[in-house]
């Protein structure tokens, strides 16, 4: 799933007349970035939920030959990360699947992410896994961090006044059982917690360099980052 329905509020001016998937970091478009990881970690269908300028996504996503991609539909109604995931549940099957935030991209190490993240995850042990990434190495993080990474693997949230070391790189691996009996609008941000609560959220540090790109100033950052390619 490639969550690409946001209005992209902090990239105006850049998103008064595209939508921020679209918007290009390194010659690419960000939804071409998250796609692209994807088609390298084997995945052969991917859900990209629409809002925002919606027709521009799905004529962009045509022009694609991999990986297959179904659109879900939210042009009558925002309903945040975790309401968007709920509605496209039908096609999504029955087994966990990758979760992505269209704006954060990064470079891979010697190996593909997302695929790590799919031989680490253990759904006997795991509701979700999240892909985090040290926050003194991001480019384009404005905050504090958002968890701890324990021993184990298991994640803790920040409190309020806490500084943490490892910001969500904006992928993960979620079960469609977590969906269930859940409000038409939500955030994500429910299941973490809930997760975290039943010690059953863990984290995997990326390998490589991750690059949240939510505002025109962390887009040039990402620029320069993507012409040096340190990775």
């Amino acid at each position: 799933m490639l969550l690409a329905a946001g209005l992209g509020t902090r990239m105006r001016p850049l998103t008064d007349d595209t939508p921020k998937p679209l918007i290009r970091a390194g010659g690419k478009t960000l939804l071409d970035h998250n796609l692209d990881q994807l088609e390298t970690a084997g995945i052969e269908t991917v859900v990209v939920n629409v809002h925002y300028f919606a027709e521009q996504i799905e004529a962009h996503c045509a022009r694609r030959s991999a990986p297959r991609i179904l659109i879900s539909d939210e042009r009558a109604a925002l309903l945040d990360s975790g309401g968007g995931v709920r509605k496209a549940l039908p096609l999504l099957g029955d087994g966990p699947f990758f979760c992505l935030n269209a704006d954060t991209i990064w470079l891979n190490g010697p190996r593909s992410n997302l695929r790590r993240m799919a031989e680490f995850f253990d759904p006997a042990a795991m509701d979700i896994l999240l892909m985090v990434a040290p926050t003194v190495t991001t480019i384009g993080w404005g905050n504090r961090g958002d968890f701890r990474l324990l021993q184990d693997g298991r994640l803790e949230r920040t409190g309020r006044h806490e500084v943490v070391p490892f910001a969500y790189c904006g992928a993960a691996i979620l079960k469609p059982a977590l969906f269930g009996n859940r409000p038409e609008i939500f955030s994500l941000n429910r299941l973490f917690d809930e997760a975290q609560e039943a010690g059953r959220l863990y984290g995997l540090r990326l390998d490589g360099l991750f690059m949240h790109v939510g505002t025109p100033d962390a887009l040039a950052e990402a620029e320069s980052a993507l012409r040096l390619r340190v990775f």
